[in-house]
């Protein structure tokens, strides 16, 4: 995908997923994400952090030792932002191609796909994802490490989509959407929740 495509799906899930943070009630605000320990408030703020700089991002890695992870949680959960003010700052973005330091372009479309399921999910919202953009961004976690380390937690398999032309890995074959294959390398599902084939590893391209 080139990159003004992808800026382009970028800017359309941000002002998609502000809409979406407005529509909720408090009541949905407080429910859990998919991601463990955040409420969908808690991921709707953290939507809007993918602007902060080394200036600030070097002193929080510093506080909580490197772990990222507790780093980027902590963040979201510290931020007063509101609902509405998450909303108003998602739409401010649209247009801009920053992405998080220490990441490349394909950052902000990762998280705008999957934290936009992991608010829906739980609230039984059906999110459909735009399949070129779900195939570029499970591609680029598929050859990624860290956080997801996707290929090392499926080694054995070779992953199919149903739904455009995606297919990475070796073994076992798994046929299932794209957004399915998505959510799971992005470890909100595991792998044997979806469909293996019948058939032997297919003729399709490898990652």
């Amino acid at each position: 995908m080139d990159s003004d495509t992808l800026w382009k799906h970028v800017d359309e899930q941000r002002i998609d997923l502000a809409a979406l943070i407005e529509s909720l009630s408090d009541e949905h605000l407080a429910t859990p994400s998919l991601c463990a320990g955040w409420t969908v408030r808690d991921v709707a703020v953290h939507l809007t952090q993918s602007h902060a700089d080394a200036r600030q991002v070097f002193p929080e890695a510093i506080r909580y030792g490197f772990r990222f992870n507790t780093m980027i949680r902590e963040m979201a959960i510290r931020d007063r932002t509101t609902p509405p003010e998450a909303a108003e700052k998602l739409r401010a973005m649209v247009g801009s191609r920053r992405h998080p330091f220490g990441t490349n372009e394909r950052a902000p479309l990762i998280d705008s796909l999957l934290h936009g399921q992991d608010i829906t999910v739980p609230l039984g919202i059906d999110r459909p994802m735009p399949v070129d953009a779900a195939a570029a961004a499970a591609q680029e976690i598929w050859d990624m490490t860290f956080p997801f380390f996707a290929r090392r937690h499926n080694r054995g398999l070779r992953f199919v989509a149903t739904d455009v032309d995606f297919a990475v890995g070796s073994g076992r074959v798994v046929e299932a959407p794209i957004r399915e294959l998505l959510m799971c390398f992005g470890g909100r599902v595991p792998a044997s929740s979806l469909h293996p084939s019948d058939g032997s590893d297919s003729g399709s391209r490898a990652g």
